[in-house]
């Protein structure tokens, strides 16, 4: 097997394999459709239960995370094709409930060879068009344009709507369900509820020392970014604005929630502290919409840590999250 970066292991642990056929999505038993929003051709996975593909379910809307990644990222190895898993978990167990639906990213290809990404499996747009939309006020509205084209579809009941997501996701996700009445339920998974600034100066002070200052100098780019919130240059890394628009508390948008929340996370993640405050505070207001689980000595992805601190990739946990994901639903 190809050696990846183990944070990227995720993927190869997923992977499905097919011999001498061509890499389309329906090979892989997923529906491909695509939609315009705004000029950009946004492209849809749905994955469904095999044989219920026309049986009307309600939707479970996945929010992708971080990062221009293709949906579908192939390889071909001694003549064997796949993809790496499209779902960073197995999606049968909710498919059984629902049509499960995740959508691309602003001009990134739906389907890309794994040799022509970057080591981390993100997808190099030289036309500036990704970094120009990578925000969170571009997804949301994007997402509920994309979520009234599938409520039209008539395998679609719109008598309930999941919306979930993961790491950065779970923002998209917690302000879709705060701004679209049509969303039921919201899965809030690996999110950091004080927002990305937070979590990235929380991580720096971990490993800063008085020499280095990391943390610090986090602070004084975010009095940058707030002085100057609409940058878009993206020159180096992250644009000024789509950092402000993640950095605001995503707690702003799930206190306000009336809907049942389920908030899923490692607590070894650094975004766990910011959770841990989250679930403190919704038993002080007696929150009786919310239930949390926090998988104990587990990091972002749910992989166990072990004594010295470095990442288990050999213990994956993530379908067991998507059955709790499951068990959660069924009960609400």
């Amino acid at each position: 097997m190809t050696k990846f970066p183990k944070g990227i292991l995720l993927f190869v642990f997923l992977s499905f394999s097919l011999y001498g056929q061509s890499i389309v999505p329906e090979s892989y038993g997923f529906r491909h459709l695509q939609m315009n929003y705004k000029g950009d051709t946004v492209d849809i996975l749905v994955k469904s239960l095999k044989g219920d593909g026309e049986k009307k379910k309600p939707l479970f809307f996945f929010c992708q995370g971080s990062l221009p990644i293709p949906l579908m990222i192939t390889y071909d190895e001694n003549g064997r094709q796949g993809i790496y898993s499209v779902f960073p978990f197995n999606p049968d167990s909710l498919s059984k409930d629902y049509h499960l639906a995740i959508i691309s990213k602003p001009y990134v290809p739906l389907i890309v060879k794994r040799k022509l990404l970057n080591s981390d499996l993100t997808y190099n747009d030289s036309t500036g068009r990704y970094v120009q939309r990578n925000l969170l006020d571009y997804y949301v509205e994007r997402d509920k344009a994309v979520i009234k084209f599938l409520f039209k579809q008539n395998w679609i009941s719109k008598d309930s709507l999941v919306a979930a997501g993961h790491s950065e996701g779970s923002a998209i996700a917690a302000k879709l369900a705060l701004t679209d009445k049509r969303v039921t339920a919201l899965i809030y998974s690996g999110g950091s509820a004080m927002g990305r600034i937070m979590t990235i100066i929380g991580r720096n002070r971990a490993i800063e020392t008085d020499s280095t200052r990391e943390a610090e100098k986090d602070i004084e780019k975010w009095e940058r970014i707030v002085a100057d919130p609409e940058n878009m240059n993206g020159d180096n890394g992250d644009t000024y604005k789509v950092t402000y628009q993640f950095s605001i508390p995503p707690f702003q948008y799930l206190e306000k929630l009336k809907i049942p929340v389920f908030v899923t996370y490692g607590s070894k993640d650094a975004n766990a502290p910011f959770n841990d405050y989250l679930r403190v505070e919704m038993i002080r207001q007696k929150r009786k919409n919310f239930t949390f689980k926090a998988y104990i000595g587990t990091e972002h992805n749910f992989f166990p840590l072990n004594k010295d601190g470095t990442v288990n990739y050999d213990i994956f946990n993530w379908d067991n999250v998507a059955g709790d994901w499951h068990k959660w639903l069924r009960k609400h």
